[in-house]
């Protein structure tokens, strides 16, 4: 964890929106914050990477060991940076230096500062595998917080909500219906580690077919 810390401290200029990519194909933009959100866009990812020769691919992360998962599952077919801090100058700096066509964000991450700017810069943004929780959704009801999360919603192209119960709350927080649509988890899209199938037989075969197995997983 030292490790990533101190390598995640020397990219310290992506945070400022200080990045450096280069020139040709243009971008599709794809964001997951952390290591359990890089896992879900995977199956994204490589769809867009099949369908969408012609671009790049630009992966965004928040943490080090989202920075670290997508280094170890992607590796060069993907362009990283971390994502910049939620300011203006250094959302404009990204924005102007990566020139996205298009922003995905995974999951819920909702950033006034950066959807603001993208809706300036004509940069259409959906969130997808999206999900609000009943506690996140009384946080956002304070009277200020929902006028701010109203406006943020109102910008965003198209929200791919896991469940009904997700795309209610986002609707009643101000995301227009018509931009709403449920279309499930991503990470049930998530193809097995290779050869998990093979031991898991092997497994049975030597516990025998009639014995009980509970798998615990999060």
């Amino acid at each position: 964890m030292l490790r990533l810390a101190v390598r995640g401290g020397r990219r310290w200029g992506e945070r400022c929106g200080l990045i450096t990519l280069s020139d040709g194909k243009p971008f599709l933009w794809v964001h997951a914050a952390s290591v359990g959100e890089v896992n879900a866009a995977i199956p994204l990812v490589e769809a867009l990477l099949a369908h969408y020769p012609c671009c790049r691919l630009l992966l965004t992360t928040v943490t080090p060991t989202g920075s670290a998962r997508v280094e170890q599952v992607l590796g060069a077919r993907v362009m990283h940076v971390y994502l910049p801090f939620d300011l203006p100058g250094a959302v404009r700096r990204f924005l102007k230096r990566s020139r996205p066509i298009l922003g995905v964000i995974v999951e819920t991450e909702l950033w006034p500062n950066l959807y603001t700017a993208c809706a300036r810069a004509g940069i259409p943004l959906l969130i997808a595998n999206a999900r609000l929780s009943e506690r996140s959704m009384h946080g956002y009801q304070i009277v200020p917080v929902r006028r701010l999360i109203r406006d943020i919603l109102r910008k965003v192209a198209f929200i791919a909500a896991q469940s009904s119960a997700d795309a209610v709350r986002f609707c009643e927080l101000g995301a227009s219906p018509e931009r709403v649509e449920v279309v499930g988890n991503l990470k049930f899209d998530m193809p097995p580690p290779r050869g998990a199938q093979h031991t898991a037989m092997r497994w049975r075969d030597a516990w025998g077919k009639q014995r009980l197995v509970w798998i615990a997983a999060s």
